[in-house]
C-alpha cells in the first residue's frame, strides 16, 4: 500500500495527533462541530516529516548533539537549532511528496492564498499547550511556495524557543515530529482571540474576546493593542476599546503587511456587542466538544466568525469535581501546611484518608470547601477570625467573595462544623500542668510503637485490611480532645498575649520573645541536634573534607573508614533514628525521607561547621530562655505599674506560664504524623518492590501515581493500567507550572486576598509579621533545601518551610517565606531562635534576588530592599 503524506482536514479528529500534529488534529475536529466554520484544508502528515529527516544528513548525530547540551547554554542552542533548521530547509522535498502536496492544493485552487502552518505532535494538549513554539506563515500563494513553506514549518521544530520549552517541559525531542496544516487564506474584517474562561482570574464562567482589525497577527505581535470584552451569561459585562492605529493585511502578490487604519475607524469597536455574544456561544460549543476551557482563534468575514485554531488553556488551575452545580469556595490546605507543591496521587489519597476534614483535590493540591461555614452568620465569623490568625490573604479572600452577596448562599445557624484544614475547635480550659504534654507524648509514641510493631508482619491485600484500621487509630490520635485543647491553649495564649499586652503595654508582638527556647518544642529541637553533630565532626578534618565530597546516599559506611568517621557516623544515625522519617514537603508520602537519603542534610552540617563553634546548640537554648525570663520580668514589672497592676500581672503570669507549657507541643502531633507516614511508606515501597519483581511494575515509583484504592486492587489482582500511569506522570509533571491558590471558587476564579494597610514605606515588600525584631543582611534565596549554601548573617528568603527546614534556622539571621501566617511551622521555629521573620510575602521569591540586602521588619511586618 502507496504511503499517503497528505489528509484532509475532514479525514481527521482529535485521536489522530501522533498523524496530523496537535493543531492539525484539533482543526479536524473543530470542523465536525455543527455550526462551527473552519477554512478548507489539508494536513501534510508527520510520516512526510520522518522521510525528510531521515534522508537530512547527519541529521541524527545533530540529535544526538542537542540532547546533550546543556539548556542553559543559550549560545550553543542557538548555534545548533539554527544548523539543524538549515539542514532540514536545504533537504530537497521528493518528488513524489512535492506531487502528492500539489494535488491537494489543486483541490483548494492552485493559485490560491493559503496559511502555512506547523503542527506539532507535542502542541495543543492539555497539559502544555506549545503555543507560538513554532512557525505559522499567513497568504502563500502557488505550489512552489506553498512547498517551500512547508519546508520552512518543518525546520520551526528546531527554533531556539522550542528546542527549550521542550527541555523545561521535559519532552524528548526525538519523541517529537512536525506536520503541516495548509488552508485556504481568510482575508477578515477583524480578527483576534477567544478565551472561554477568564485567563487572569480563571473563572470558568467569564469568558474574555481580544479583536483588533484586519489579521489576528496584529494582535499575536503586539503591533495594536486590541479590543477586550468580557461576557458573563450572554452579556458584555465590561468592555475596553483600544486606539487601534495599525492592522496587518494580505499583499495581493503574497505576505503580509502593516498598515495605518483610517483615523475615522481607530477608536471604533472591531466587534459589536452582538457579534461578541454570537462568537462566545460558538466557543462554549467548541469548549463542550473538548471538554475544557479554550484559547480560540477567530477570523470574522461578511459578518461570518471562521475558527482558525482552539487549544486548551493550560495555566488555569483546576477546579476540584463536584456532582452538583451548586456554588463552592475552597481554601487551600497547602498553604496552612506549608507545602504548596503538588502531590502525587497516593500522596494526596493518604492525606485524605488520614485528616480529621473532607477533602477535595485539584492540580495536585488538597483544598477545603467553607461554603456552608460562610453561608451561616454565626460559623462565619468564627471562620474568618481563624484564617485572618492562620493567613490574612485568605481572610481577605473569603471577604473578596462575600462582598460580592450573590456567590455565596445565606443560611440560617446550623450545629458547628467540623473546623476548616484540620484546625482544633474552640478549647475548654486546661490545666497548666508540664505533666499533660509529657502525657500526650507518650500516647503518641506508644501508638507509633504499636503500628512500627504490627505492621511488619504484614504484606499483599493483608498490608492494606491493616492500613485501613491504622487510618482510623490515625485520626483518633489527631482528634484527641486533649491534644487539641494542649495545642490550641498554647495558641490561644499567644494571641492573648499580643492582643493584650499591645493594649495594656502598647508592646509589639510580646509572645515572639516570651516564647524564646521553649521547652519539648521537637521542631527546633531537631535543629539545634544537627548543631552537635557539627560539634562531633567538626575535630575531625578528614570527616570534613570527605563530607564535602558527597554525592550519594551510601556515604555511611566509607565514612567509618575514616579517623573519627565511627563517631560522625553513630551521631548521623542516632539524628536519624530520631528524625529520619522527616523531609521537604513531608506531607507527601511520596516525598523521600532523610534516613533514605542522608546527603540531603550534609550541606546543612558542613555549614554548622563553618559557622559555630562547639556547644553553640546549648549556648543558643539557654541565651532564649534566659532572653524569654528577662522578658517575663520586665512586662510583670510594667504591669504592676498599672491600675489594677497587681490583677493585670498575675492575668498575664498565667498566660505566659501556658504559652511556655503548651506552644512547644503545638509540633508535636505533626511529628507524631510524619512518624506514621514514614512507616506506611516503608510498607507499601516494600509492596510495590514486590510487583517489580513480578513483572506488574516497571518501577517502585510507579506505584506513587496510584491512588491507595489503585494500588490495594493491583496488589489483590496483580494487573495495572500502564497507560494511566503515564497519563498521571504527564499530569504531575504540569502541575508544577500551576500556582495554587489561597482561595478558589467552583467557577474556577483564583481569588487573590490583599494586605489592607497603609503602615507600609514605598516599595517595601508586605506579609505577616511573625517573629519581631528588625535584621539587615544578604538575602539568599534558596528553592531546594539540598541547595542550601548559608553563612552566619544570611536571610532566608524561600516559597514555604515546613519543619524540615529548620536545621536551616539556627545558621540563619532573619526569614522570608511566601507562604505561611501566626502559627505555621516556620513561624513558631522562627520564634523560638528569635529570628526577625516575615511571611505570607507574595512572589518574595521573584521579586527579592539572591544576594541582595535586604532589610526584614519582622515587627511590623515588612521588607525593604536595600541599595
Amino acid at each position: 500500500m502507496t504511503e499517503r503524506y497528505v489528509r484532509d482536514l475532514q479525514e481527521v479528529d482529535e485521536d489522530q495527533v501522533a498523524v496530523v500534529g496537535g493543531k492539525g488534529a484539533h482543526l479536524g475536529g473543530l470542523a465536525r462541530i455543527d455550526g462551527i466554520r473552519v477554512p478548507d484544508g489539508f494536513c501534510v502528515t508527520t510520516d512526510a516529516f520522518r522521510r525528510i529527516v531521515a534522508g537530512a544528513p547527519s541529521f541524527d548525530d545533530q540529535l544526538d548533539r542537542l540532547a546533550r547540551v546543556d539548556p542553559d547554554d543559550r549560545e550553543a542552542v542557538r548555534t545548533l537549532s539554527a544548523r539543524m533548521r538549515r539542514t532540514i530547509e536545504e533537504t530537497a522535498v521528493p518528488d513524489d511528496l512535492a506531487a502528492e502536496i500539489t494535488r491537494a492544493l489543486a483541490r483548494l485552487g492552485e493559485e490560491a492564498a493559503c496559511a502555512v502552518r506547523s503542527s506539532a505532535t507535542a502542541e495543543d494538549l492539555p497539559t502544555a499547550s506549545f503555543a507560538g513554539q513554532q512557525d505559522t506563515y499567513l497568504n502563500v500563494v502557488g505550489p512552489t511556495a506553498v512547498l517551500r513553506h512547508v519546508s520552512r514549518c518543518w525546520a520551526s521544530l528546531f527554533t531556539e524557543r522550542a528546542v527549550t520549552y521542550r527541555r523545561r517541559n521535559g519532552v524528548d525531542h526525538r519523541a517529537v515530529h512536525m506536520a503541516v496544516v495548509v488552508q485556504r487564506m481568510v482575508f477578515p474584517h477583524a480578527a483576534g482571540v477567544l478565551f472561554t474562561a477568564d485567563p487572569v482570574t480563571g473563572n470558568r464562567t467569564v469568558s474574555t474576546v481580544d479583536a483588533g482589525f484586519g489579521l489576528g497577527e496584529a494582535l499575536v505581535s503586539g503591533l495594536v493593542d486590541p479590543d477586550v470584552f468580557k461576557v458573563r451569561h450572554d452579556e458584555v459585562v465590561a468592555r475596553t476599546i483600544a486606539a487601534k492605529q495599525r492592522a496587518v493585511d494580505a499583499l495581493p502578490t503574497g505576505g503580509t503587511w502593516d498598515v495605518a487604519i483610517d483615523p475615522r475607524l481607530q477608536e471604533q469597536p472591531a466587534l459589536t456587542d452582538e457579534q461578541v455574544v454570537r462568537l462566545v456561544r460558538l466557543g462554549r460549543r467548541i469548549e463542550a466538544h473538548f471538554g475544557s476551557p479554550q484559547d480560540i482563534e477567530w477570523c470574522l468575514a461578511d459578518d461570518d466568525f471562521q475558527i482558525v485554531q482552539s487549544r486548551p488553556i493550560t495555566t488555569l488551575f483546576p477546579v476540584p469535581e463536584r456532582g452538583d452545580r451548586e456554588n463552592h469556595v475552597y481554601v487551600s490546605v497547602g498553604h496552612g501546611q506549608m507545602m504548596t507543591d503538588p502531590m502525587k496521587p497516593l500522596g494526596l489519597s493518604l492525606w485524605r484518608l488520614t485528616a480529621m476534614a473532607p477533602m477535595h483535590q485539584a492540580g495536585g493540591r488538597l483544598f477545603v470547601d467553607v461554603t456552608r461555614r460562610l453561608a451561616s452568620p454565626a460559623s462565619r465569623a468564627s471562620l474568618l477570625d481563624v484564617m485572618g490568625r492562620g493567613d490574612p490573604l485568605i481572610r481577605d479572600a473569603l471577604e473578596t467573595v462575600l462582598d460580592r452577596g450573590d456567590f455565596v448562599p445565606s443560611l440560617p445557624d446550623a450545629s458547628p462544623a467540623a473546623p476548616p484544614t484540620g484546625a482544633a475547635p474552640a478549647s475548654a480550659p486546661i490545666e497548666t500542668d508540664p505533666a499533660l504534654v509529657t502525657e500526650l507524648i507518650e500516647r503518641s509514641r506508644l501508638s507509633v510503637a504499636a503500628l512500627e510493631r504490627d505492621i511488619r508482619t504484614k504484606t499483599g491485600p493483608a498490608l492494606f485490611d491493616f492500613l485501613y484500621e491504622a487510618f482510623e487509630e490515625h485520626r483518633r490520635v489527631l482528634s484527641d480532645p486533649l491534644s487539641l485543647q494542649a495545642i490550641m491553649a498554647g495558641m490561644e495564649a499567644t494571641w492573648w498575649l499580643n492582643d493584650t499586652l499591645g493594649e495594656w503595654l502598647g508592646e509589639k508582638n510580646a509572645a515572639d520573645t516570651l516564647t524564646l527556647s521553649a521547652p519539648g518544642n521537637i521542631t527546633s529541637e531537631m535543629g539545634l541536634a544537627l548543631l552537635d553533630v557539627a560539634d562531633v565532626i567538626r575535630p575531625w578534618p578528614e570527616v570534613v573534607a570527605f563530607l564535602q565530597d558527597v554525592e550519594n546516599d551510601d556515604f555511611l559506611d566509607e565514612l567509618a573508614k575514616l579517623p573519627g568517621g565511627t563517631e560522625a557516623r553513630d551521631a548521623l544515625e542516632a539524628y536519624l533514628d530520631r528524625y529520619g522519617m522527616r523531609c521537604v514537603g513531608e506531607i507527601d508520602i511520596t516525598r523521600p525521607r532523610w534516613r533514605e537519603r542522608p546527603a540531603t542534610l550534609v550541606p546543612a552540617i558542613l555549614d554548622n561547621v563553618r559557622n559555630f563553634t562547639p556547644g553553640a546548640a546549648q549556648r543558643r537554648f539557654e541565651q532564649g530562655r534566659q532572653t524569654a525570663r528577662e522578658k517575663e520580668q520586665d512586662v510583670l514589672s510594667r504591669l504592676r505599674a498599672l491600675p489594677d497592676g497587681e490583677l493585670k500581672a498575675d492575668e498575664a503570669q498565667r498566660m505566659i506560664d501556658r504559652v511556655r507549657t503548651f506552644i512547644g507541643y503545638r509540633e508535636y502531633p505533626k511529628y507524631g504524623i510524619v512518624s506514621r507516614y514514614f512507616l506506611y511508606r516503608q510498607a507499601l515501597l516494600d509492596e510495590a518492590g514486590r510487583l517489580v519483581r513480578a513483572g506488574v511494575l516497571t518501577a517502585q515509583e510507579d506505584a506513587f501515581y496510584l491512588t491507595f484504592q489503585e494500588l490495594h486492587d493491583v496488589v489483590r489482582s496483580h494487573q495495572v493500567d500502564d497507560q494511566l500511569i503515564r497519563r498521571r506522570k504527564e499530569e504531575f509533571r504540569s502541575y508544577h507550572a500551576l500556582t495554587p491558590p489561597r482561595v478558589l471558587t467552583s467557577d474556577g476564579e483564583a481569588v487573590t486576598g490583599a494586605y489592607r494597610r497603609d503602615d507600609v514605606p514605598d516599595g517595601a515588600l508586605v506579609g505577616v509579621p511573625v517573629s519581631a525584631g528588625t535584621v539587615e543582611g544578604r538575602a539568599r534565596v534558596v528553592l531546594d533545601l539540598a541547595d542550601a549554601d548559608l553563612e552566619a548573617g544570611d536571610i532566608l528568603v524561600t516559597t514555604f518551610t515546613d519543619p524540615s527546614w529548620s536545621p536551616l534556622f539556627v545558621g540563619i539571621a532573619g526569614l522570608v517565606t511566601e507562604v505561611g501566617g501566626l502559627m505555621t511551622h516556620g513561624a513558631v521555629i522562627a520564634r523560638e531562635y528569635g529570628l526577625p521573620a516575615v511571611v505570607g510575602v507574595e512572589r518574595a521569591t521573584r521579586l527579592i534576588r539572591d544576594g541582595q540586602r535586604i532589610r526584614v521588619h519582622g515587627t511590623e511586618g515588612h521588607i525593604e530592599i536595600l541599595p
